[in-house]
């Protein structure tokens, strides 16, 4: 084909037939994508279908329930996420970003754990700064993570340190120690914590509790008797037994002004607790992003400092 015909092919493009393709390449799910999108299925499946005449192959095979990419859908991917992140960005730029008008709707994914810790200091946080923000907080779902953060549905996740793909990043948000709650003052050391029943708090059904992943890398075993999912619920199972709960030490301190009990050293030396603030490739410079990601990172550097 020479330059005259591309030329004339590119004319043709519909820009918004990329955005549709990066969707679907991110859902693996036409449905999905159509709820991304605000479209219909078929609207979707009708876009794809022009994508594909115009470029002149395959796109998408359906694979179970969804839709998987060809080699060539596979091979375009890279260059269209860029070029559709350089498009957002040139927008941004022309206009200018004025956090009182663009914040908009400020979507951010946690743990149930870390949201009282959290949220209330970002949401105060954001109504000086930006003040017809709205926020949501949404539970992590650590699998799509990836997926919601390079469709936008998602701005940003907080978590623990996470080994990640080349298109997620993330910096360190807050670090924190760990201590020990018991409803007496008492000497604990290493024998005493390990001879001692606990209580574990996790949002999840099944696996280790922080700590308690932790306590393996270092060859412990913890005898855990009472596992709830909220840090309140174990703060007044501790209250009313000799059991001990062990979290991090900003929370502790919040939750015993209100509930009481004994904060204790932690007899054991573990690593600090250490989250990360994540975001996707594509947002790396776009401006609303980078401002939600600078306003988290001053957050906790007032928070540590506190």
């Amino acid at each position: 084909m020479n330059p005259v015909q591309d030329s004339a092919r590119l004319a043709r493009l519909d820009l918004n037939l990329f955005r549709v393709f990066d969707v679907v390449l991110r859902e693996r799910n036409l449905t999905r994508a159509a709820e991304v999108l605000f479209l219909s299925q078929s609207a979707v499946s009708h876009a794809l279908a022009r994508l594909r005449d115009q470029l002149g192959e395959p796109l998408f095979v359906r694979e179970g329930r969804g839709v998987a990419p060809t080699p060539f859908a596979e091979r375009l991917a890279p260059d269209i996420r860029d070029a559709l992140a350089l498009l957002d960005g040139a927008v941004h730029h022309t206009r200018g970003f004025e956090p009182k008008r663009d914040v908009g709707n400020v979507i951010i994914a946690m743990t149930d754990l870390l949201e009282p810790s959290v949220l209330p200091h970002l949401v105060e946080r954001l109504r000086r700064s930006a003040p017809e923000a709205r926020v949501t907080s949404i539970r992590l779902d650590r699998p799509r993570l990836e997926r919601d953060l390079a469709s936008g549905r998602l701005d940003l996740s907080i978590d623990v340190e996470q080994p990640t793909s080349a298109d997620l990043r993330h910096a360190p948000l807050l670090r924190d120690t760990f201590c020990v709650v018991s409803r007496r003052r008492r000497r604990l050391d290493v024998a005493a914590y390990m001879a001692a029943k606990h209580v574990a708090v996790s949002s999840r059904r099944t696996g280790l509790a922080v700590e308690d992943l932790v306590l393996s890398r270092l060859g412990y075993q913890r005898d855990v008797t009472v596992r709830c999912r909220h840090y309140e619920s174990a703060f007044h199972i501790v209250s009313g037994s000799d059991q001990l709960l062990t979290l991090a030490r900003r929370r502790a301190e919040a939750l015993r002004t209100m509930l009481g009990n004994h904060l204790l050293p932690m007899p054991l030396s573990l690593p600090p607790l250490e989250l990360h603030l994540y975001w996707h490739r594509q947002a790396d410079s776009e401006p609303r992003n980078k401002w939600l990601r600078s306003e988290l990172l001053s957050l906790a550097r007032e928070l540590g400092s506190g």
